[in-house]
């Protein structure tokens, strides 16, 4: 009984000490860099968001995510047929972009097309101009917009395809997105212009 005991105190040590040497070799978790502008604890999980794509360019240019995130940039999912929700979004959007461009920080706004049916780049070019100067409007086949929607974990659906002025369901999230580092922060519909600018200026000042 009592060499049963030593045994099963003498393993209970051992794994111990090897847990203990684990944690002490394991490298400590990278600190966030971004931790102060963050909000939203979610977007932590960002290393699941975001990825390469293929899309094509409202001046109908074949380009990637390379092409297009060179840097901070601001990607949102919509379709300009969208009554009322993507007007307003890209609008709040490229308004915080227009605070940005006065306290000199030089930000992208991006819309990619859900609706590559209707979308063509000619009309995107129309949306995006409207919006903003700078704003890039993406199109591309089904195919290539749902890779694109699939990197970002968007969500969009047809309400009855076959009419002919169908409206699509869709995520509504706006993605900060650094070359090379890739998604940082994603806003909601409720930030205001101001706020955005803040927190986009304070994750470029953290770079």
């Amino acid at each position: 009984m009592k060499r049963s005991l030593f045994a099963v105190l003498a393993l209970s040590a051992l794994l111990a000490g090897g847990v203990a040497v684990y944690l002490i070799r394991s490298p400590a978790p990278a600190p966030d860099r971004f931790a102060q502008c963050r909000t939203d604890q979610t977007a932590l999980g960002g290393s699941q968001i975001g990825g390469p794509f293929t899309l094509v360019s409202e001046t109908g240019e074949t380009v990637t995510d390379a092409d297009i995130v060179t840097g901070p940039t601001l990607i949102y999912f919509g379709y300009t047929f969208c009554p009322d929700v993507c007007p307003l979004d890209n609008t709040r959007n490229a308004q915080a972009v227009y605070l940005l461009d006065e306290r000199g920080y030089d930000v992208t706004p991006v819309f990619i097309s859900i609706d590559p049916g209707r979308d063509t780049p000619e009309l995107l070019a129309q949306f995006t101009e409207y919006m903003h100067p700078r704003m890039v409007g993406l199109t591309g086949t089904p195919e290539q917009v749902a890779a694109a929607s699939r990197a970002y974990r968007t969500f969009y659906s047809v309400q009855d395809p076959e009419e002919e002025f169908y409206l699509i369901d869709h995520s509504t999230l706006s993605y900060l997105v650094f070359p090379e580092i890739g998604f940082v922060e994603h806003f909601k519909r409720d930030v205001t212009p101001a706020d955005m600018a803040d927190r986009i200026a304070c994750f470029v000042d953290s770079l």
